[in-house]
């Protein structure tokens, strides 16, 4: 009587690798375009049917000139195996499908992921426990990689051709310190400029500078030399929370903090680009239910904050 308890019940199996190797070649008739198929090597397939063959002692193929073809003990081997991968592929295709329908990934910059997203799962995981949100943070997303997961949220003019967009929140930034940074009395845009300004590198992602921002109001400045930067919107936001200096905020980043007391904004300078914040999703791609509930919760509840 077979002990299906056994440790050692499907140790003299083949490899998974040799199996799903010789299905390919058997279906296909040729080492090269079974390697094709596989992104292998004809090598690499060869090296692995000799494996398969040793480890089953017993000629799977039957060399004809320069091709193959089965041989006996290959067409039994092909005609059992078959069936049952397509039956594992099946089963795993399910499985990972009932998996995908409790998740929702997206793709979000970091400022965006830390200061803004990440509270809202807190909240939507409250409501739906039983929804995994995998967050996917990075300066470097576009059109592009948006279009891979659930959703991402890309901050531009909504005019993505491959994209649905819907407007989350506003771009509004000011200027930012902690309330005890000794400043002398700021009214004018003009003035500013001779505050100590922490610097944004923003050469390499599409994010405003001082230089920038204060075009907006159209006034030049250029950052002094050895001014203190950095290249995150995050290090700059964190900088102003220590007190280093001025920084520029926005206002989905720093709203909770000006109403806890930790910042204050300087004067009456937002800067509102008209560009947005988006939801976006692939126009190709159907929603799944779970996306789709993502998605209404999360609109419901934005915007968190906005400036006056």
């Amino acid at each position: 009587m077979l002990d299906i308890n056994g440790p050692r019940l499907f140790s003299r199996l083949p490899s998974m690798e040799n199996l799903v190797c010789f299905e390919a070649v058997a279906r296909c008739g040729s080492f090269t375009r079974a390697a094709q198929e596989l992104a292998l090597t004809q090598s690499a397939v060869s090296k692995q049917m000799a494996m398969l063959e040793d480890s089953l002692k017993t000629s799977l193929f039957d060399r004809v000139g320069r091709g193959i073809r089965l041989s006996a003990k290959g067409r039994e081997l092909q005609a059992e195996l078959q069936p049952l991968l397509l039956r594992l592929n099946d089963v795993v295709a399910q499985l990972r499908s009932a998996n995908a329908e409790q998740t929702v990934t997206v793709r979000c910059t970091q400022a965006v992921a830390h200061s803004w997203l990440f509270p809202q799962v807190v909240y939507f995981n409250q409501d739906h426990p039983e929804i995994n949100v995998n967050i996917i943070a990075s300066n470097s997303i576009n059109e592009e990689s948006c279009g891979d997961g659930s959703f991402g949220i890309l901050y531009g003019d909504g005019d993505w051709s491959s994209l649905d967009a819907t407007p989350l929140f506003q771009e509004v930034v000011y200027a930012v310190c902690r309330p005890d940074l000794p400043l002398p009395s700021i009214e004018t845009v003009e003035q500013l400029r001779e505050a100590p300004l922490i610097q944004l590198d923003s050469r390499e992602w599409n994010c405003m500078d001082w230089p920038a921002w204060f075009k907006q109001f159209g006034v030049d400045y250029t950052a002094p030399t050895r001014a203190l930067t950095f290249n995150q919107v995050t290090l700059v936001f964190n900088a102003a929370l220590q007190g280093l200096g001025v920084g520029l905020g926005w206002d989905y980043m720093v709203r909770e903090s000006i109403d806890r007391g930790q910042l204050r904004a300087i004067g009456n300078f937002a800067c509102r680009t008209g560009r947005y914040d988006y939801l976006v999703h692939s126009r190709h791609r159907t929603l799944s239910p779970t996306a789709r509930l993502f998605r209404d919760w999360l609109l419901q509840r934005k915007p968190l904050w906005t400036h006056s």
